[in-house]
């Protein structure tokens, strides 16, 4: 059998993407399913749960210490061991393989930065929006963010299979390089210095989207060329991570064609 059938035969990858208990996630990192993240036991010193840790984190997988009870709560069989795997629905990518893409094109980048979105709805959705406005990519951090599992796969509507995303350790770093690169950083803030549509969107260009709660973060504030507010004419202050996604997307849309 080919390595890519292993993958898919695999009994303990649901539907839902968890891959529960030590056998079934050492096999899962034996035969190269693409792990997003593993859940381990926080304080346990099994020599086995030892070795999942240290096998994941050399191939760059991210493993979070959890309480049991968030493990009890996130299992399905009753049975996870101390280690819970969350599948990822696709390979992650480079973010210059991103940038190749816009070159390939001929056109200039667009790309999508989500700094610590953690819904994975939210995530779902600005994926869709980023595929269908013609996004050359999204980019995450590998820490508290929502990653390419089932449920982000089943809100984007088929679009995690089309719009390639990179995943990054630091999300300021990131904006420095994309800068270094000619790049123009638009980060969205209600007290911006940039309304959205004196943002100039037409050249290279990444829409930064901050967190469901609280936003940008300062440093990843900081690290953008521009501020962008959205207009607002409610009562209410704020809008969806993934509706201001959209909002700027599509006014770079407008503006490039």
């Amino acid at each position: 059998m080919r390595e890519n059938e292993t993958k898919k035969t695999l009994p303990e990858a649901e539907a839902d993407g968890l891959i529960e208990g030590r056998n079934a996630v050492i096999e899962a990192l034996r035969s190269g399913t693409a792990i997003d993240k593993i859940y381990l036991a926080k304080g346990e010193t099994d020599k086995t749960l030892g070795h999942i840790a240290s096998k994941a984190r050399a191939a760059g997988i991210v493993v979070v210490e959890a309480d049991r009870r968030k493990l009890d709560n996130m299992s399905r069989t009753h049975s996870h061991q101390g280690v819970i795997a969350l599948a990822a629905l696709r390979e992650y990518v480079s973010v210059e393989s991103l940038l190749e893409n816009a070159a390939a094109k001929g056109e200039a980048p667009l790309l999508v930065v989500c700094d610590e979105i953690s819904d994975p709805h939210n995530l779902g959705a600005i994926l869709r929006t980023a595929e269908c406005a013609g996004a050359h990519g999204v980019i995450i951090p590998k820490r508290r963010s929502a990653g390419l599992t089932a449920i982000v796969a089943k809100t984007s509507a088929g679009a995690v299979s089309y719009m390639p995303v990179a995943r990054v350790p630091n999300i300021p770093s990131l904006l420095k390089d994309l800068k270094k690169q000619g790049i123009w950083v638009f980060g969205t803030a209600a007290d911006g210095n940039t309304t959205l549509y004196n943002a100039d969107l037409k050249g290279p260009a990444a829409i930064v989207i901050g967190s469901e709660g609280s936003g940008m973060s300062r440093l990843v504030s900081e690290n953008c060329d521009f501020l962008v507010s959205i207009p607002m004419k409610g009562k209410i202050s704020s809008l969806n991570a993934s509706a201001a996604a959209a909002i700027l997307l599509y006014e770079a849309v407008r503006q490039r064609s």
